[in-house]
């Protein structure tokens, strides 16, 4: 077995040698620089080493892989392949597919979907956009708008289906870490040419050339570097919480994570890392949840992500990650904190501008102008005689409105507060006042992580919606099914009396 083991390491590190080799190679022959073959090298061995890292974890499974990957490769397919929508749709069709088949028959296991908060956030906005653009008669959007409801809802049932029949033993949100890692990974292989240079490559897309000293791949292969970083920080919040992998998988899925967030020059990538690193430093030092990592050195862990942020910080510079304004506003004048905001306070009052104008249908049910409702305004960074952008809200709640209209304000409100609610915060009284409580200990501890980590970024970003840069929202997902839907997890997260300190003689391996 030890000898077997053997054979398929030195295949994998021989296999992850000769791609890195191969990428310097290539770099060598189109530059002849010594320098950017060195580079490029260093950065073909760190892409190799996520993939690893994702091939290595312990209980991935190869349903949890296959929805990771489809909505991995939805959302780097959507930037890749801006101006080829067949490919985006092939995708999702043959993950349609795969759903349907798994999930047959289907509408008994529909009853299981209003009980997830994070269903409310990523499946509602689509069903009331339906009703209304039929109440419009515009039937192509509600066409293309059911085949999206379609999917989605199918991708759900996946995840709930699996979690309900094998009781919770197969753990979806592994295998999505895992596709999530090597989609990181294959990213920073197509793009290790210009890793380290100071202007990368970048898709053929206006606001993309606007933004050429962010990281967002190569050779073809490209992905918005907000969606990447949340990428990378969303497979460590999986990863680095738990006891089920290894030290070194821990500390390796934080350096992606930071690394990723380095090139990536995310501003909310910043939000979400902190935050998840304080909900994760407080489990770790009050050592309420079982399956939280037991450190020797308690607040060295919980210092561990802190301290890859600073070197972020350090090297990407503080003033450049929250002061510098992203986007050309096109020769308009931009406030300053619609500088700040990359333009996003001027897509919320388009946002604003056209409901008001809407009629009763799209007041209450939604924009049902085209199947994403995107948002047209006229200072989006482009030419004065391009065609206008495509624009997304970049902010969940406003996204469910624009989607969803006043109706879907309400589902996404509704859903946010089911999920609070089942990841374990909520309001009681225990002999005495009314405080905030951990209701139980049987919540995994990387879910309350994921969760809490991800609320603020409902202000700047859609990734709580789903849609095909959904893979956070399914991630979200999975873990509230398996919360709530598996019975040997469930029946724990049900129990306030759950919540009981680690002892302190508990084996304390070191970090």
């Amino acid at each position: 077995m030890r000898q077997g083991l053997s054979r398929r390491r030195l295949a994998g590190l021989a296999t992850g040698a000769a791609v890195a080799i191969a990428a310097a190679v290539l770099e060598a022959t189109s530059t002849g620089s010594a320098g950017a073959t060195i580079r490029t090298f260093i950065a073909a061995v760190i892409a190799v080493a996520a993939a690893g890292l994702a091939l290595s974890l312990p209980g991935s499974t190869l349903r949890g892989a296959v929805i990771g990957t489809i909505f991995v490769a939805a959302g780097i397919f959507t930037w890749t392949f801006t101006d080829q929508p067949g490919v985006i749709w092939g995708t999702l069709a043959v993950g349609g597919v795969i759903f349907a088949i798994w999930t047959w028959p289907w509408l008994p296991h529909l009853r299981a979907l209003p009980r997830l908060g994070s269903a409310w956030l990523g499946l509602a906005y689509w069903l009331l956009g339906i009703v209304g653009a039929v109440l419009i008669a515009h039937f192509s959007v509600a066409a293309q708008r059911i085949a999206y409801a379609g999917l989605f809802t199918l991708a759900a049932l996946a995840v709930t289906v699996t979690v309900r029949r094998d009781g919770g033993r197969r753990d979806l949100t592994v295998g999505i870490a895992a596709a999530m890692l090597v989609g990181v990974a294959a990213l920073l292989l197509a793009g290790s040419a210009t890793v380290f240079a100071q202007h990368h490559a970048i898709p053929d897309s206006v606001s993309a050339a606007t933004m050429r000293n962010r990281f967002w791949g190569g050779l073809g292969l490209f992905y918005h570097p907000n969606s990447m970083a949340g990428m990378a920080i969303a497979a460590a919040v999986r990863i680095g919480p738990d006891r089920a992998f290894a030290a070194w998988q821990r500390l390796s899925a934080t350096l992606v994570a930071g690394f990723v967030l380095y090139l990536s020059d995310s501003k909310i990538g910043i939000v979400f890392f902190v935050v998840a690193g304080l909900v994760h430093g407080v489990l770790v030092l009050r050592r309420t949840h079982a399956d939280v990592p037991v450190y020797r050195r308690p607040w060295l862990a919980a210092l561990t992500p802190f301290a890859v942020l600073g070197l972020v910080l350090l090297f990407g510079g503080l003033q450049g990650f929250f002061f510098h304004p992203r986007f050309d506003s096109g020769g308009h004048p931009a406030s300053p904190v619609s500088a700040v905001t990359s333009g996003r306070t001027d897509t919320w009052r388009q946002v604003a501008t056209d409901w008001w104008h809407a009629g009763p249908a799209e007041k209450v049910f939604g924009s049902a102008q085209t199947s994403r409702a995107v948002v047209i305004r006229t200072n989006d960074g482009a030419g004065p005689d391009a065609p206008r952008l495509k624009l997304n809200t970049d902010n969940a709640a406003v996204g469910a409105f624009r989607r969803g209209g006043v109706l879907g304000a309400a589902a996404f409100l509704f859903g946010l507060l089911l999920l609070i609610r089942n990841f374990g915060l909520w309001w009681r009284r225990r002999a005495g006042p009314r405080r905030l409580t951990w209701i139980a200990a049987g919540i995994p501890a990387w879910f309350l992580v994921a969760a809490i980590g991800l609320l603020p970024t409902i202000a700047t970003e859609d990734w709580m919606l789903g849609g095909t840069n959904g893979v956070l929202w399914i991630l979200l997902l999975a873990g509230e099914a398996g919360v709530l839907l598996a019975p040997t997890v469930g029946a724990r997260a049900a129990d306030p009396t759950d919540a009981v300190p680690i002892p302190d003689a508990a084996p304390a391996p070191t970090h």
